[in-house]
């Protein structure tokens, strides 16, 4: 799932590509990535986009005065940006938004569909999409220990949970764990003084680094390499592999949909976190996906429209 550093880029590359230009057609492939039915998607076509945003791991372009673009893509969903008119790919292709300079593509590969669209008028509609996370960028230290010791779960839960921190997922807070030398299932109320700074600094670095890795890569182009598996991580996806800063091989923990990967010398004493018992701790303190937790939160806000704004499946 694209995380906070990918949707900066993301966000910065759709600013430069769309913002002040016309949306002229959209171009619908997949029933399933629409879940609204008012406003209709055809009232965005004609419209120029004013402004891109985010709130989450949501991307939201804003067009003419008030109607908004509100785009989630959930594990495997992409954009890429194509001249004007390109072909929308046929087995992974879900939408086109065509510009007069250029083409939005939409695409999620696997069987499973869960991305999705929104498109909902005025600012409090698009308000029932924020759930409460803080911007971890934007957070001192005092702001990020309210937030984590607010209630006591794992660090692993407590970093990728929407409610808590904005745009946080199962890559970066692999990475983060690793480096501020934390295991993935110390509970947050256990931390001393000095593990809760060494956290918020692991953020801070962690995110700002990958931030300028994957801005780098972009350039002044739009990013086509988004992927939750990168080089240069230390541990996320590198089960087996030596962990860079000890050499000793990186574990891994498989929870339903979700994989943690870890570091036994740096972050557990050497302990190896055997799967049945950490399944048997995540059992009640986390939910089956992230993303279906997510999703849901969203629909059941106070306030929110239960025939428009539906959980993703």
């Amino acid at each position: 799932m694209p995380e906070l550093p990918d949707l900066t880029v993301y966000r910065e590359a759709l600013e430069r590509m769309t913002v002040g230009q016309c949306l002229v057609k959209v171009r619908l492939v997949s029933p399933f990535l629409l879940r609204t039915v008012e406003p209709a998607l055809s009232e965005v076509e004609g419209g120029i986009v004013s402004k891109v945003s985010r709130i989450g791991k949501r991307l939201i372009l804003a067009v003419t005065s008030d109607l908004f673009l509100v785009f989630h893509l959930m594990i495997a969903g992409r954009l890429h940006w194509k001249k004007s008119g390109s072909k929308i790919p046929g087995k992974i292709g879900l939408a086109a938004f065509d510009f007069t300079h250029g083409t939005l593509l939409l695409t999620e590969a696997g069987n499973k569909k869960r991305a999705s669209l929104h498109v909902v008028r005025g600012e409090r509609a698009l308000s029932h999409f924020a759930i409460g996370g803080i911007e971890p960028l934007e957070a001192n230290l005092e702001s990020f220990r309210a937030v984590l010791t607010r209630e006591n779960h794992t660090l692993k839960r407590s970093l990728t949970d929407p409610r808590l921190f904005s745009g946080i997922g199962n890559a970066y807070s692999d990475e983060i764990l690793h480096a501020a030398r934390l295991s993935p299932v110390k509970l947050t109320r256990t931390l001393t003084d000095d593990e809760i700074e060494r956290l918020f600094q692991a953020v801070q670095s962690v995110l700002k680094g990958w931030i300028d890795r994957v801005r780098g890569e972009a350039g002044t182009g739009f990013p086509e390499h988004v992927t939750a598996f990168r080089d240069g991580m230390a541990v996320h996806g590198r089960y087996r592999q030596p962990c860079p800063i000890c050499g000793n091989p990186v574990q891994r923990i498989v929870h339903a949909e979700n994989e943690t990967n870890y570091c036994a010398t740096c972050q557990t004493n050497g302990k190896l976190l055997a799967d049945r018992a950490f399944s048997r701790l995540l059992k009640t303190d986390w939910p089956k996906t992230i993303e279906e937790w997510e999703e849901a939160r969203v629909a059941r806000r106070p306030g929110s429209d239960r025939q428009t704004i539906k959980r993703d499946h």
